[in-house]
């Protein structure tokens, strides 16, 4: 099973490289390249400047998005294993997130208005 599991997945990643290397475009085209506002000039620029406020709360909220995905089955784990060892490692993930939190909120980069 597992020489199978080998070959399927040297077969796809051989595949996959052999066509990126023949789709490949010869030339770099500018023009294509560009912002297509309906065939006008852009009146500005297609990257405009963010908060830099509001993309660490967006990471923040993806990191604590993930931890959720992470921590449901803890949850049922906890309920039906008597094991310390998963009681422990799910103890320091809780701890680890609310350090990373309280380091957070002492930085600062939890407050919308500064």
């Amino acid at each position: 099973m597992l020489s199978y599991t080998m070959m399927s997945t040297l077969i796809s990643i051989t595949m996959l490289l052999i066509l990126n290397i023949v789709s490949k475009k010869s030339f770099y085209d500018r023009e294509k390249t560009s912002p297509f506002e309906c065939g006008f000039e852009p009146k500005n620029l297609a990257r405009l400047p963010f908060s830099l406020q509001f993309f660490l709360i967006a990471i923040i909220f993806v990191i604590f998005d993930v931890e959720l995905t992470l921590f449901l089955p803890f949850i049922i784990i906890y309920e039906t294993s008597n094991y310390i060892s998963i009681k422990i490692t799910m103890t320091m993930f809780i701890l680890i997130l609310l350090f990373g939190l309280l380091h957070e909120y002492k930085q600062g980069s939890l407050n919308w208005v500064k």
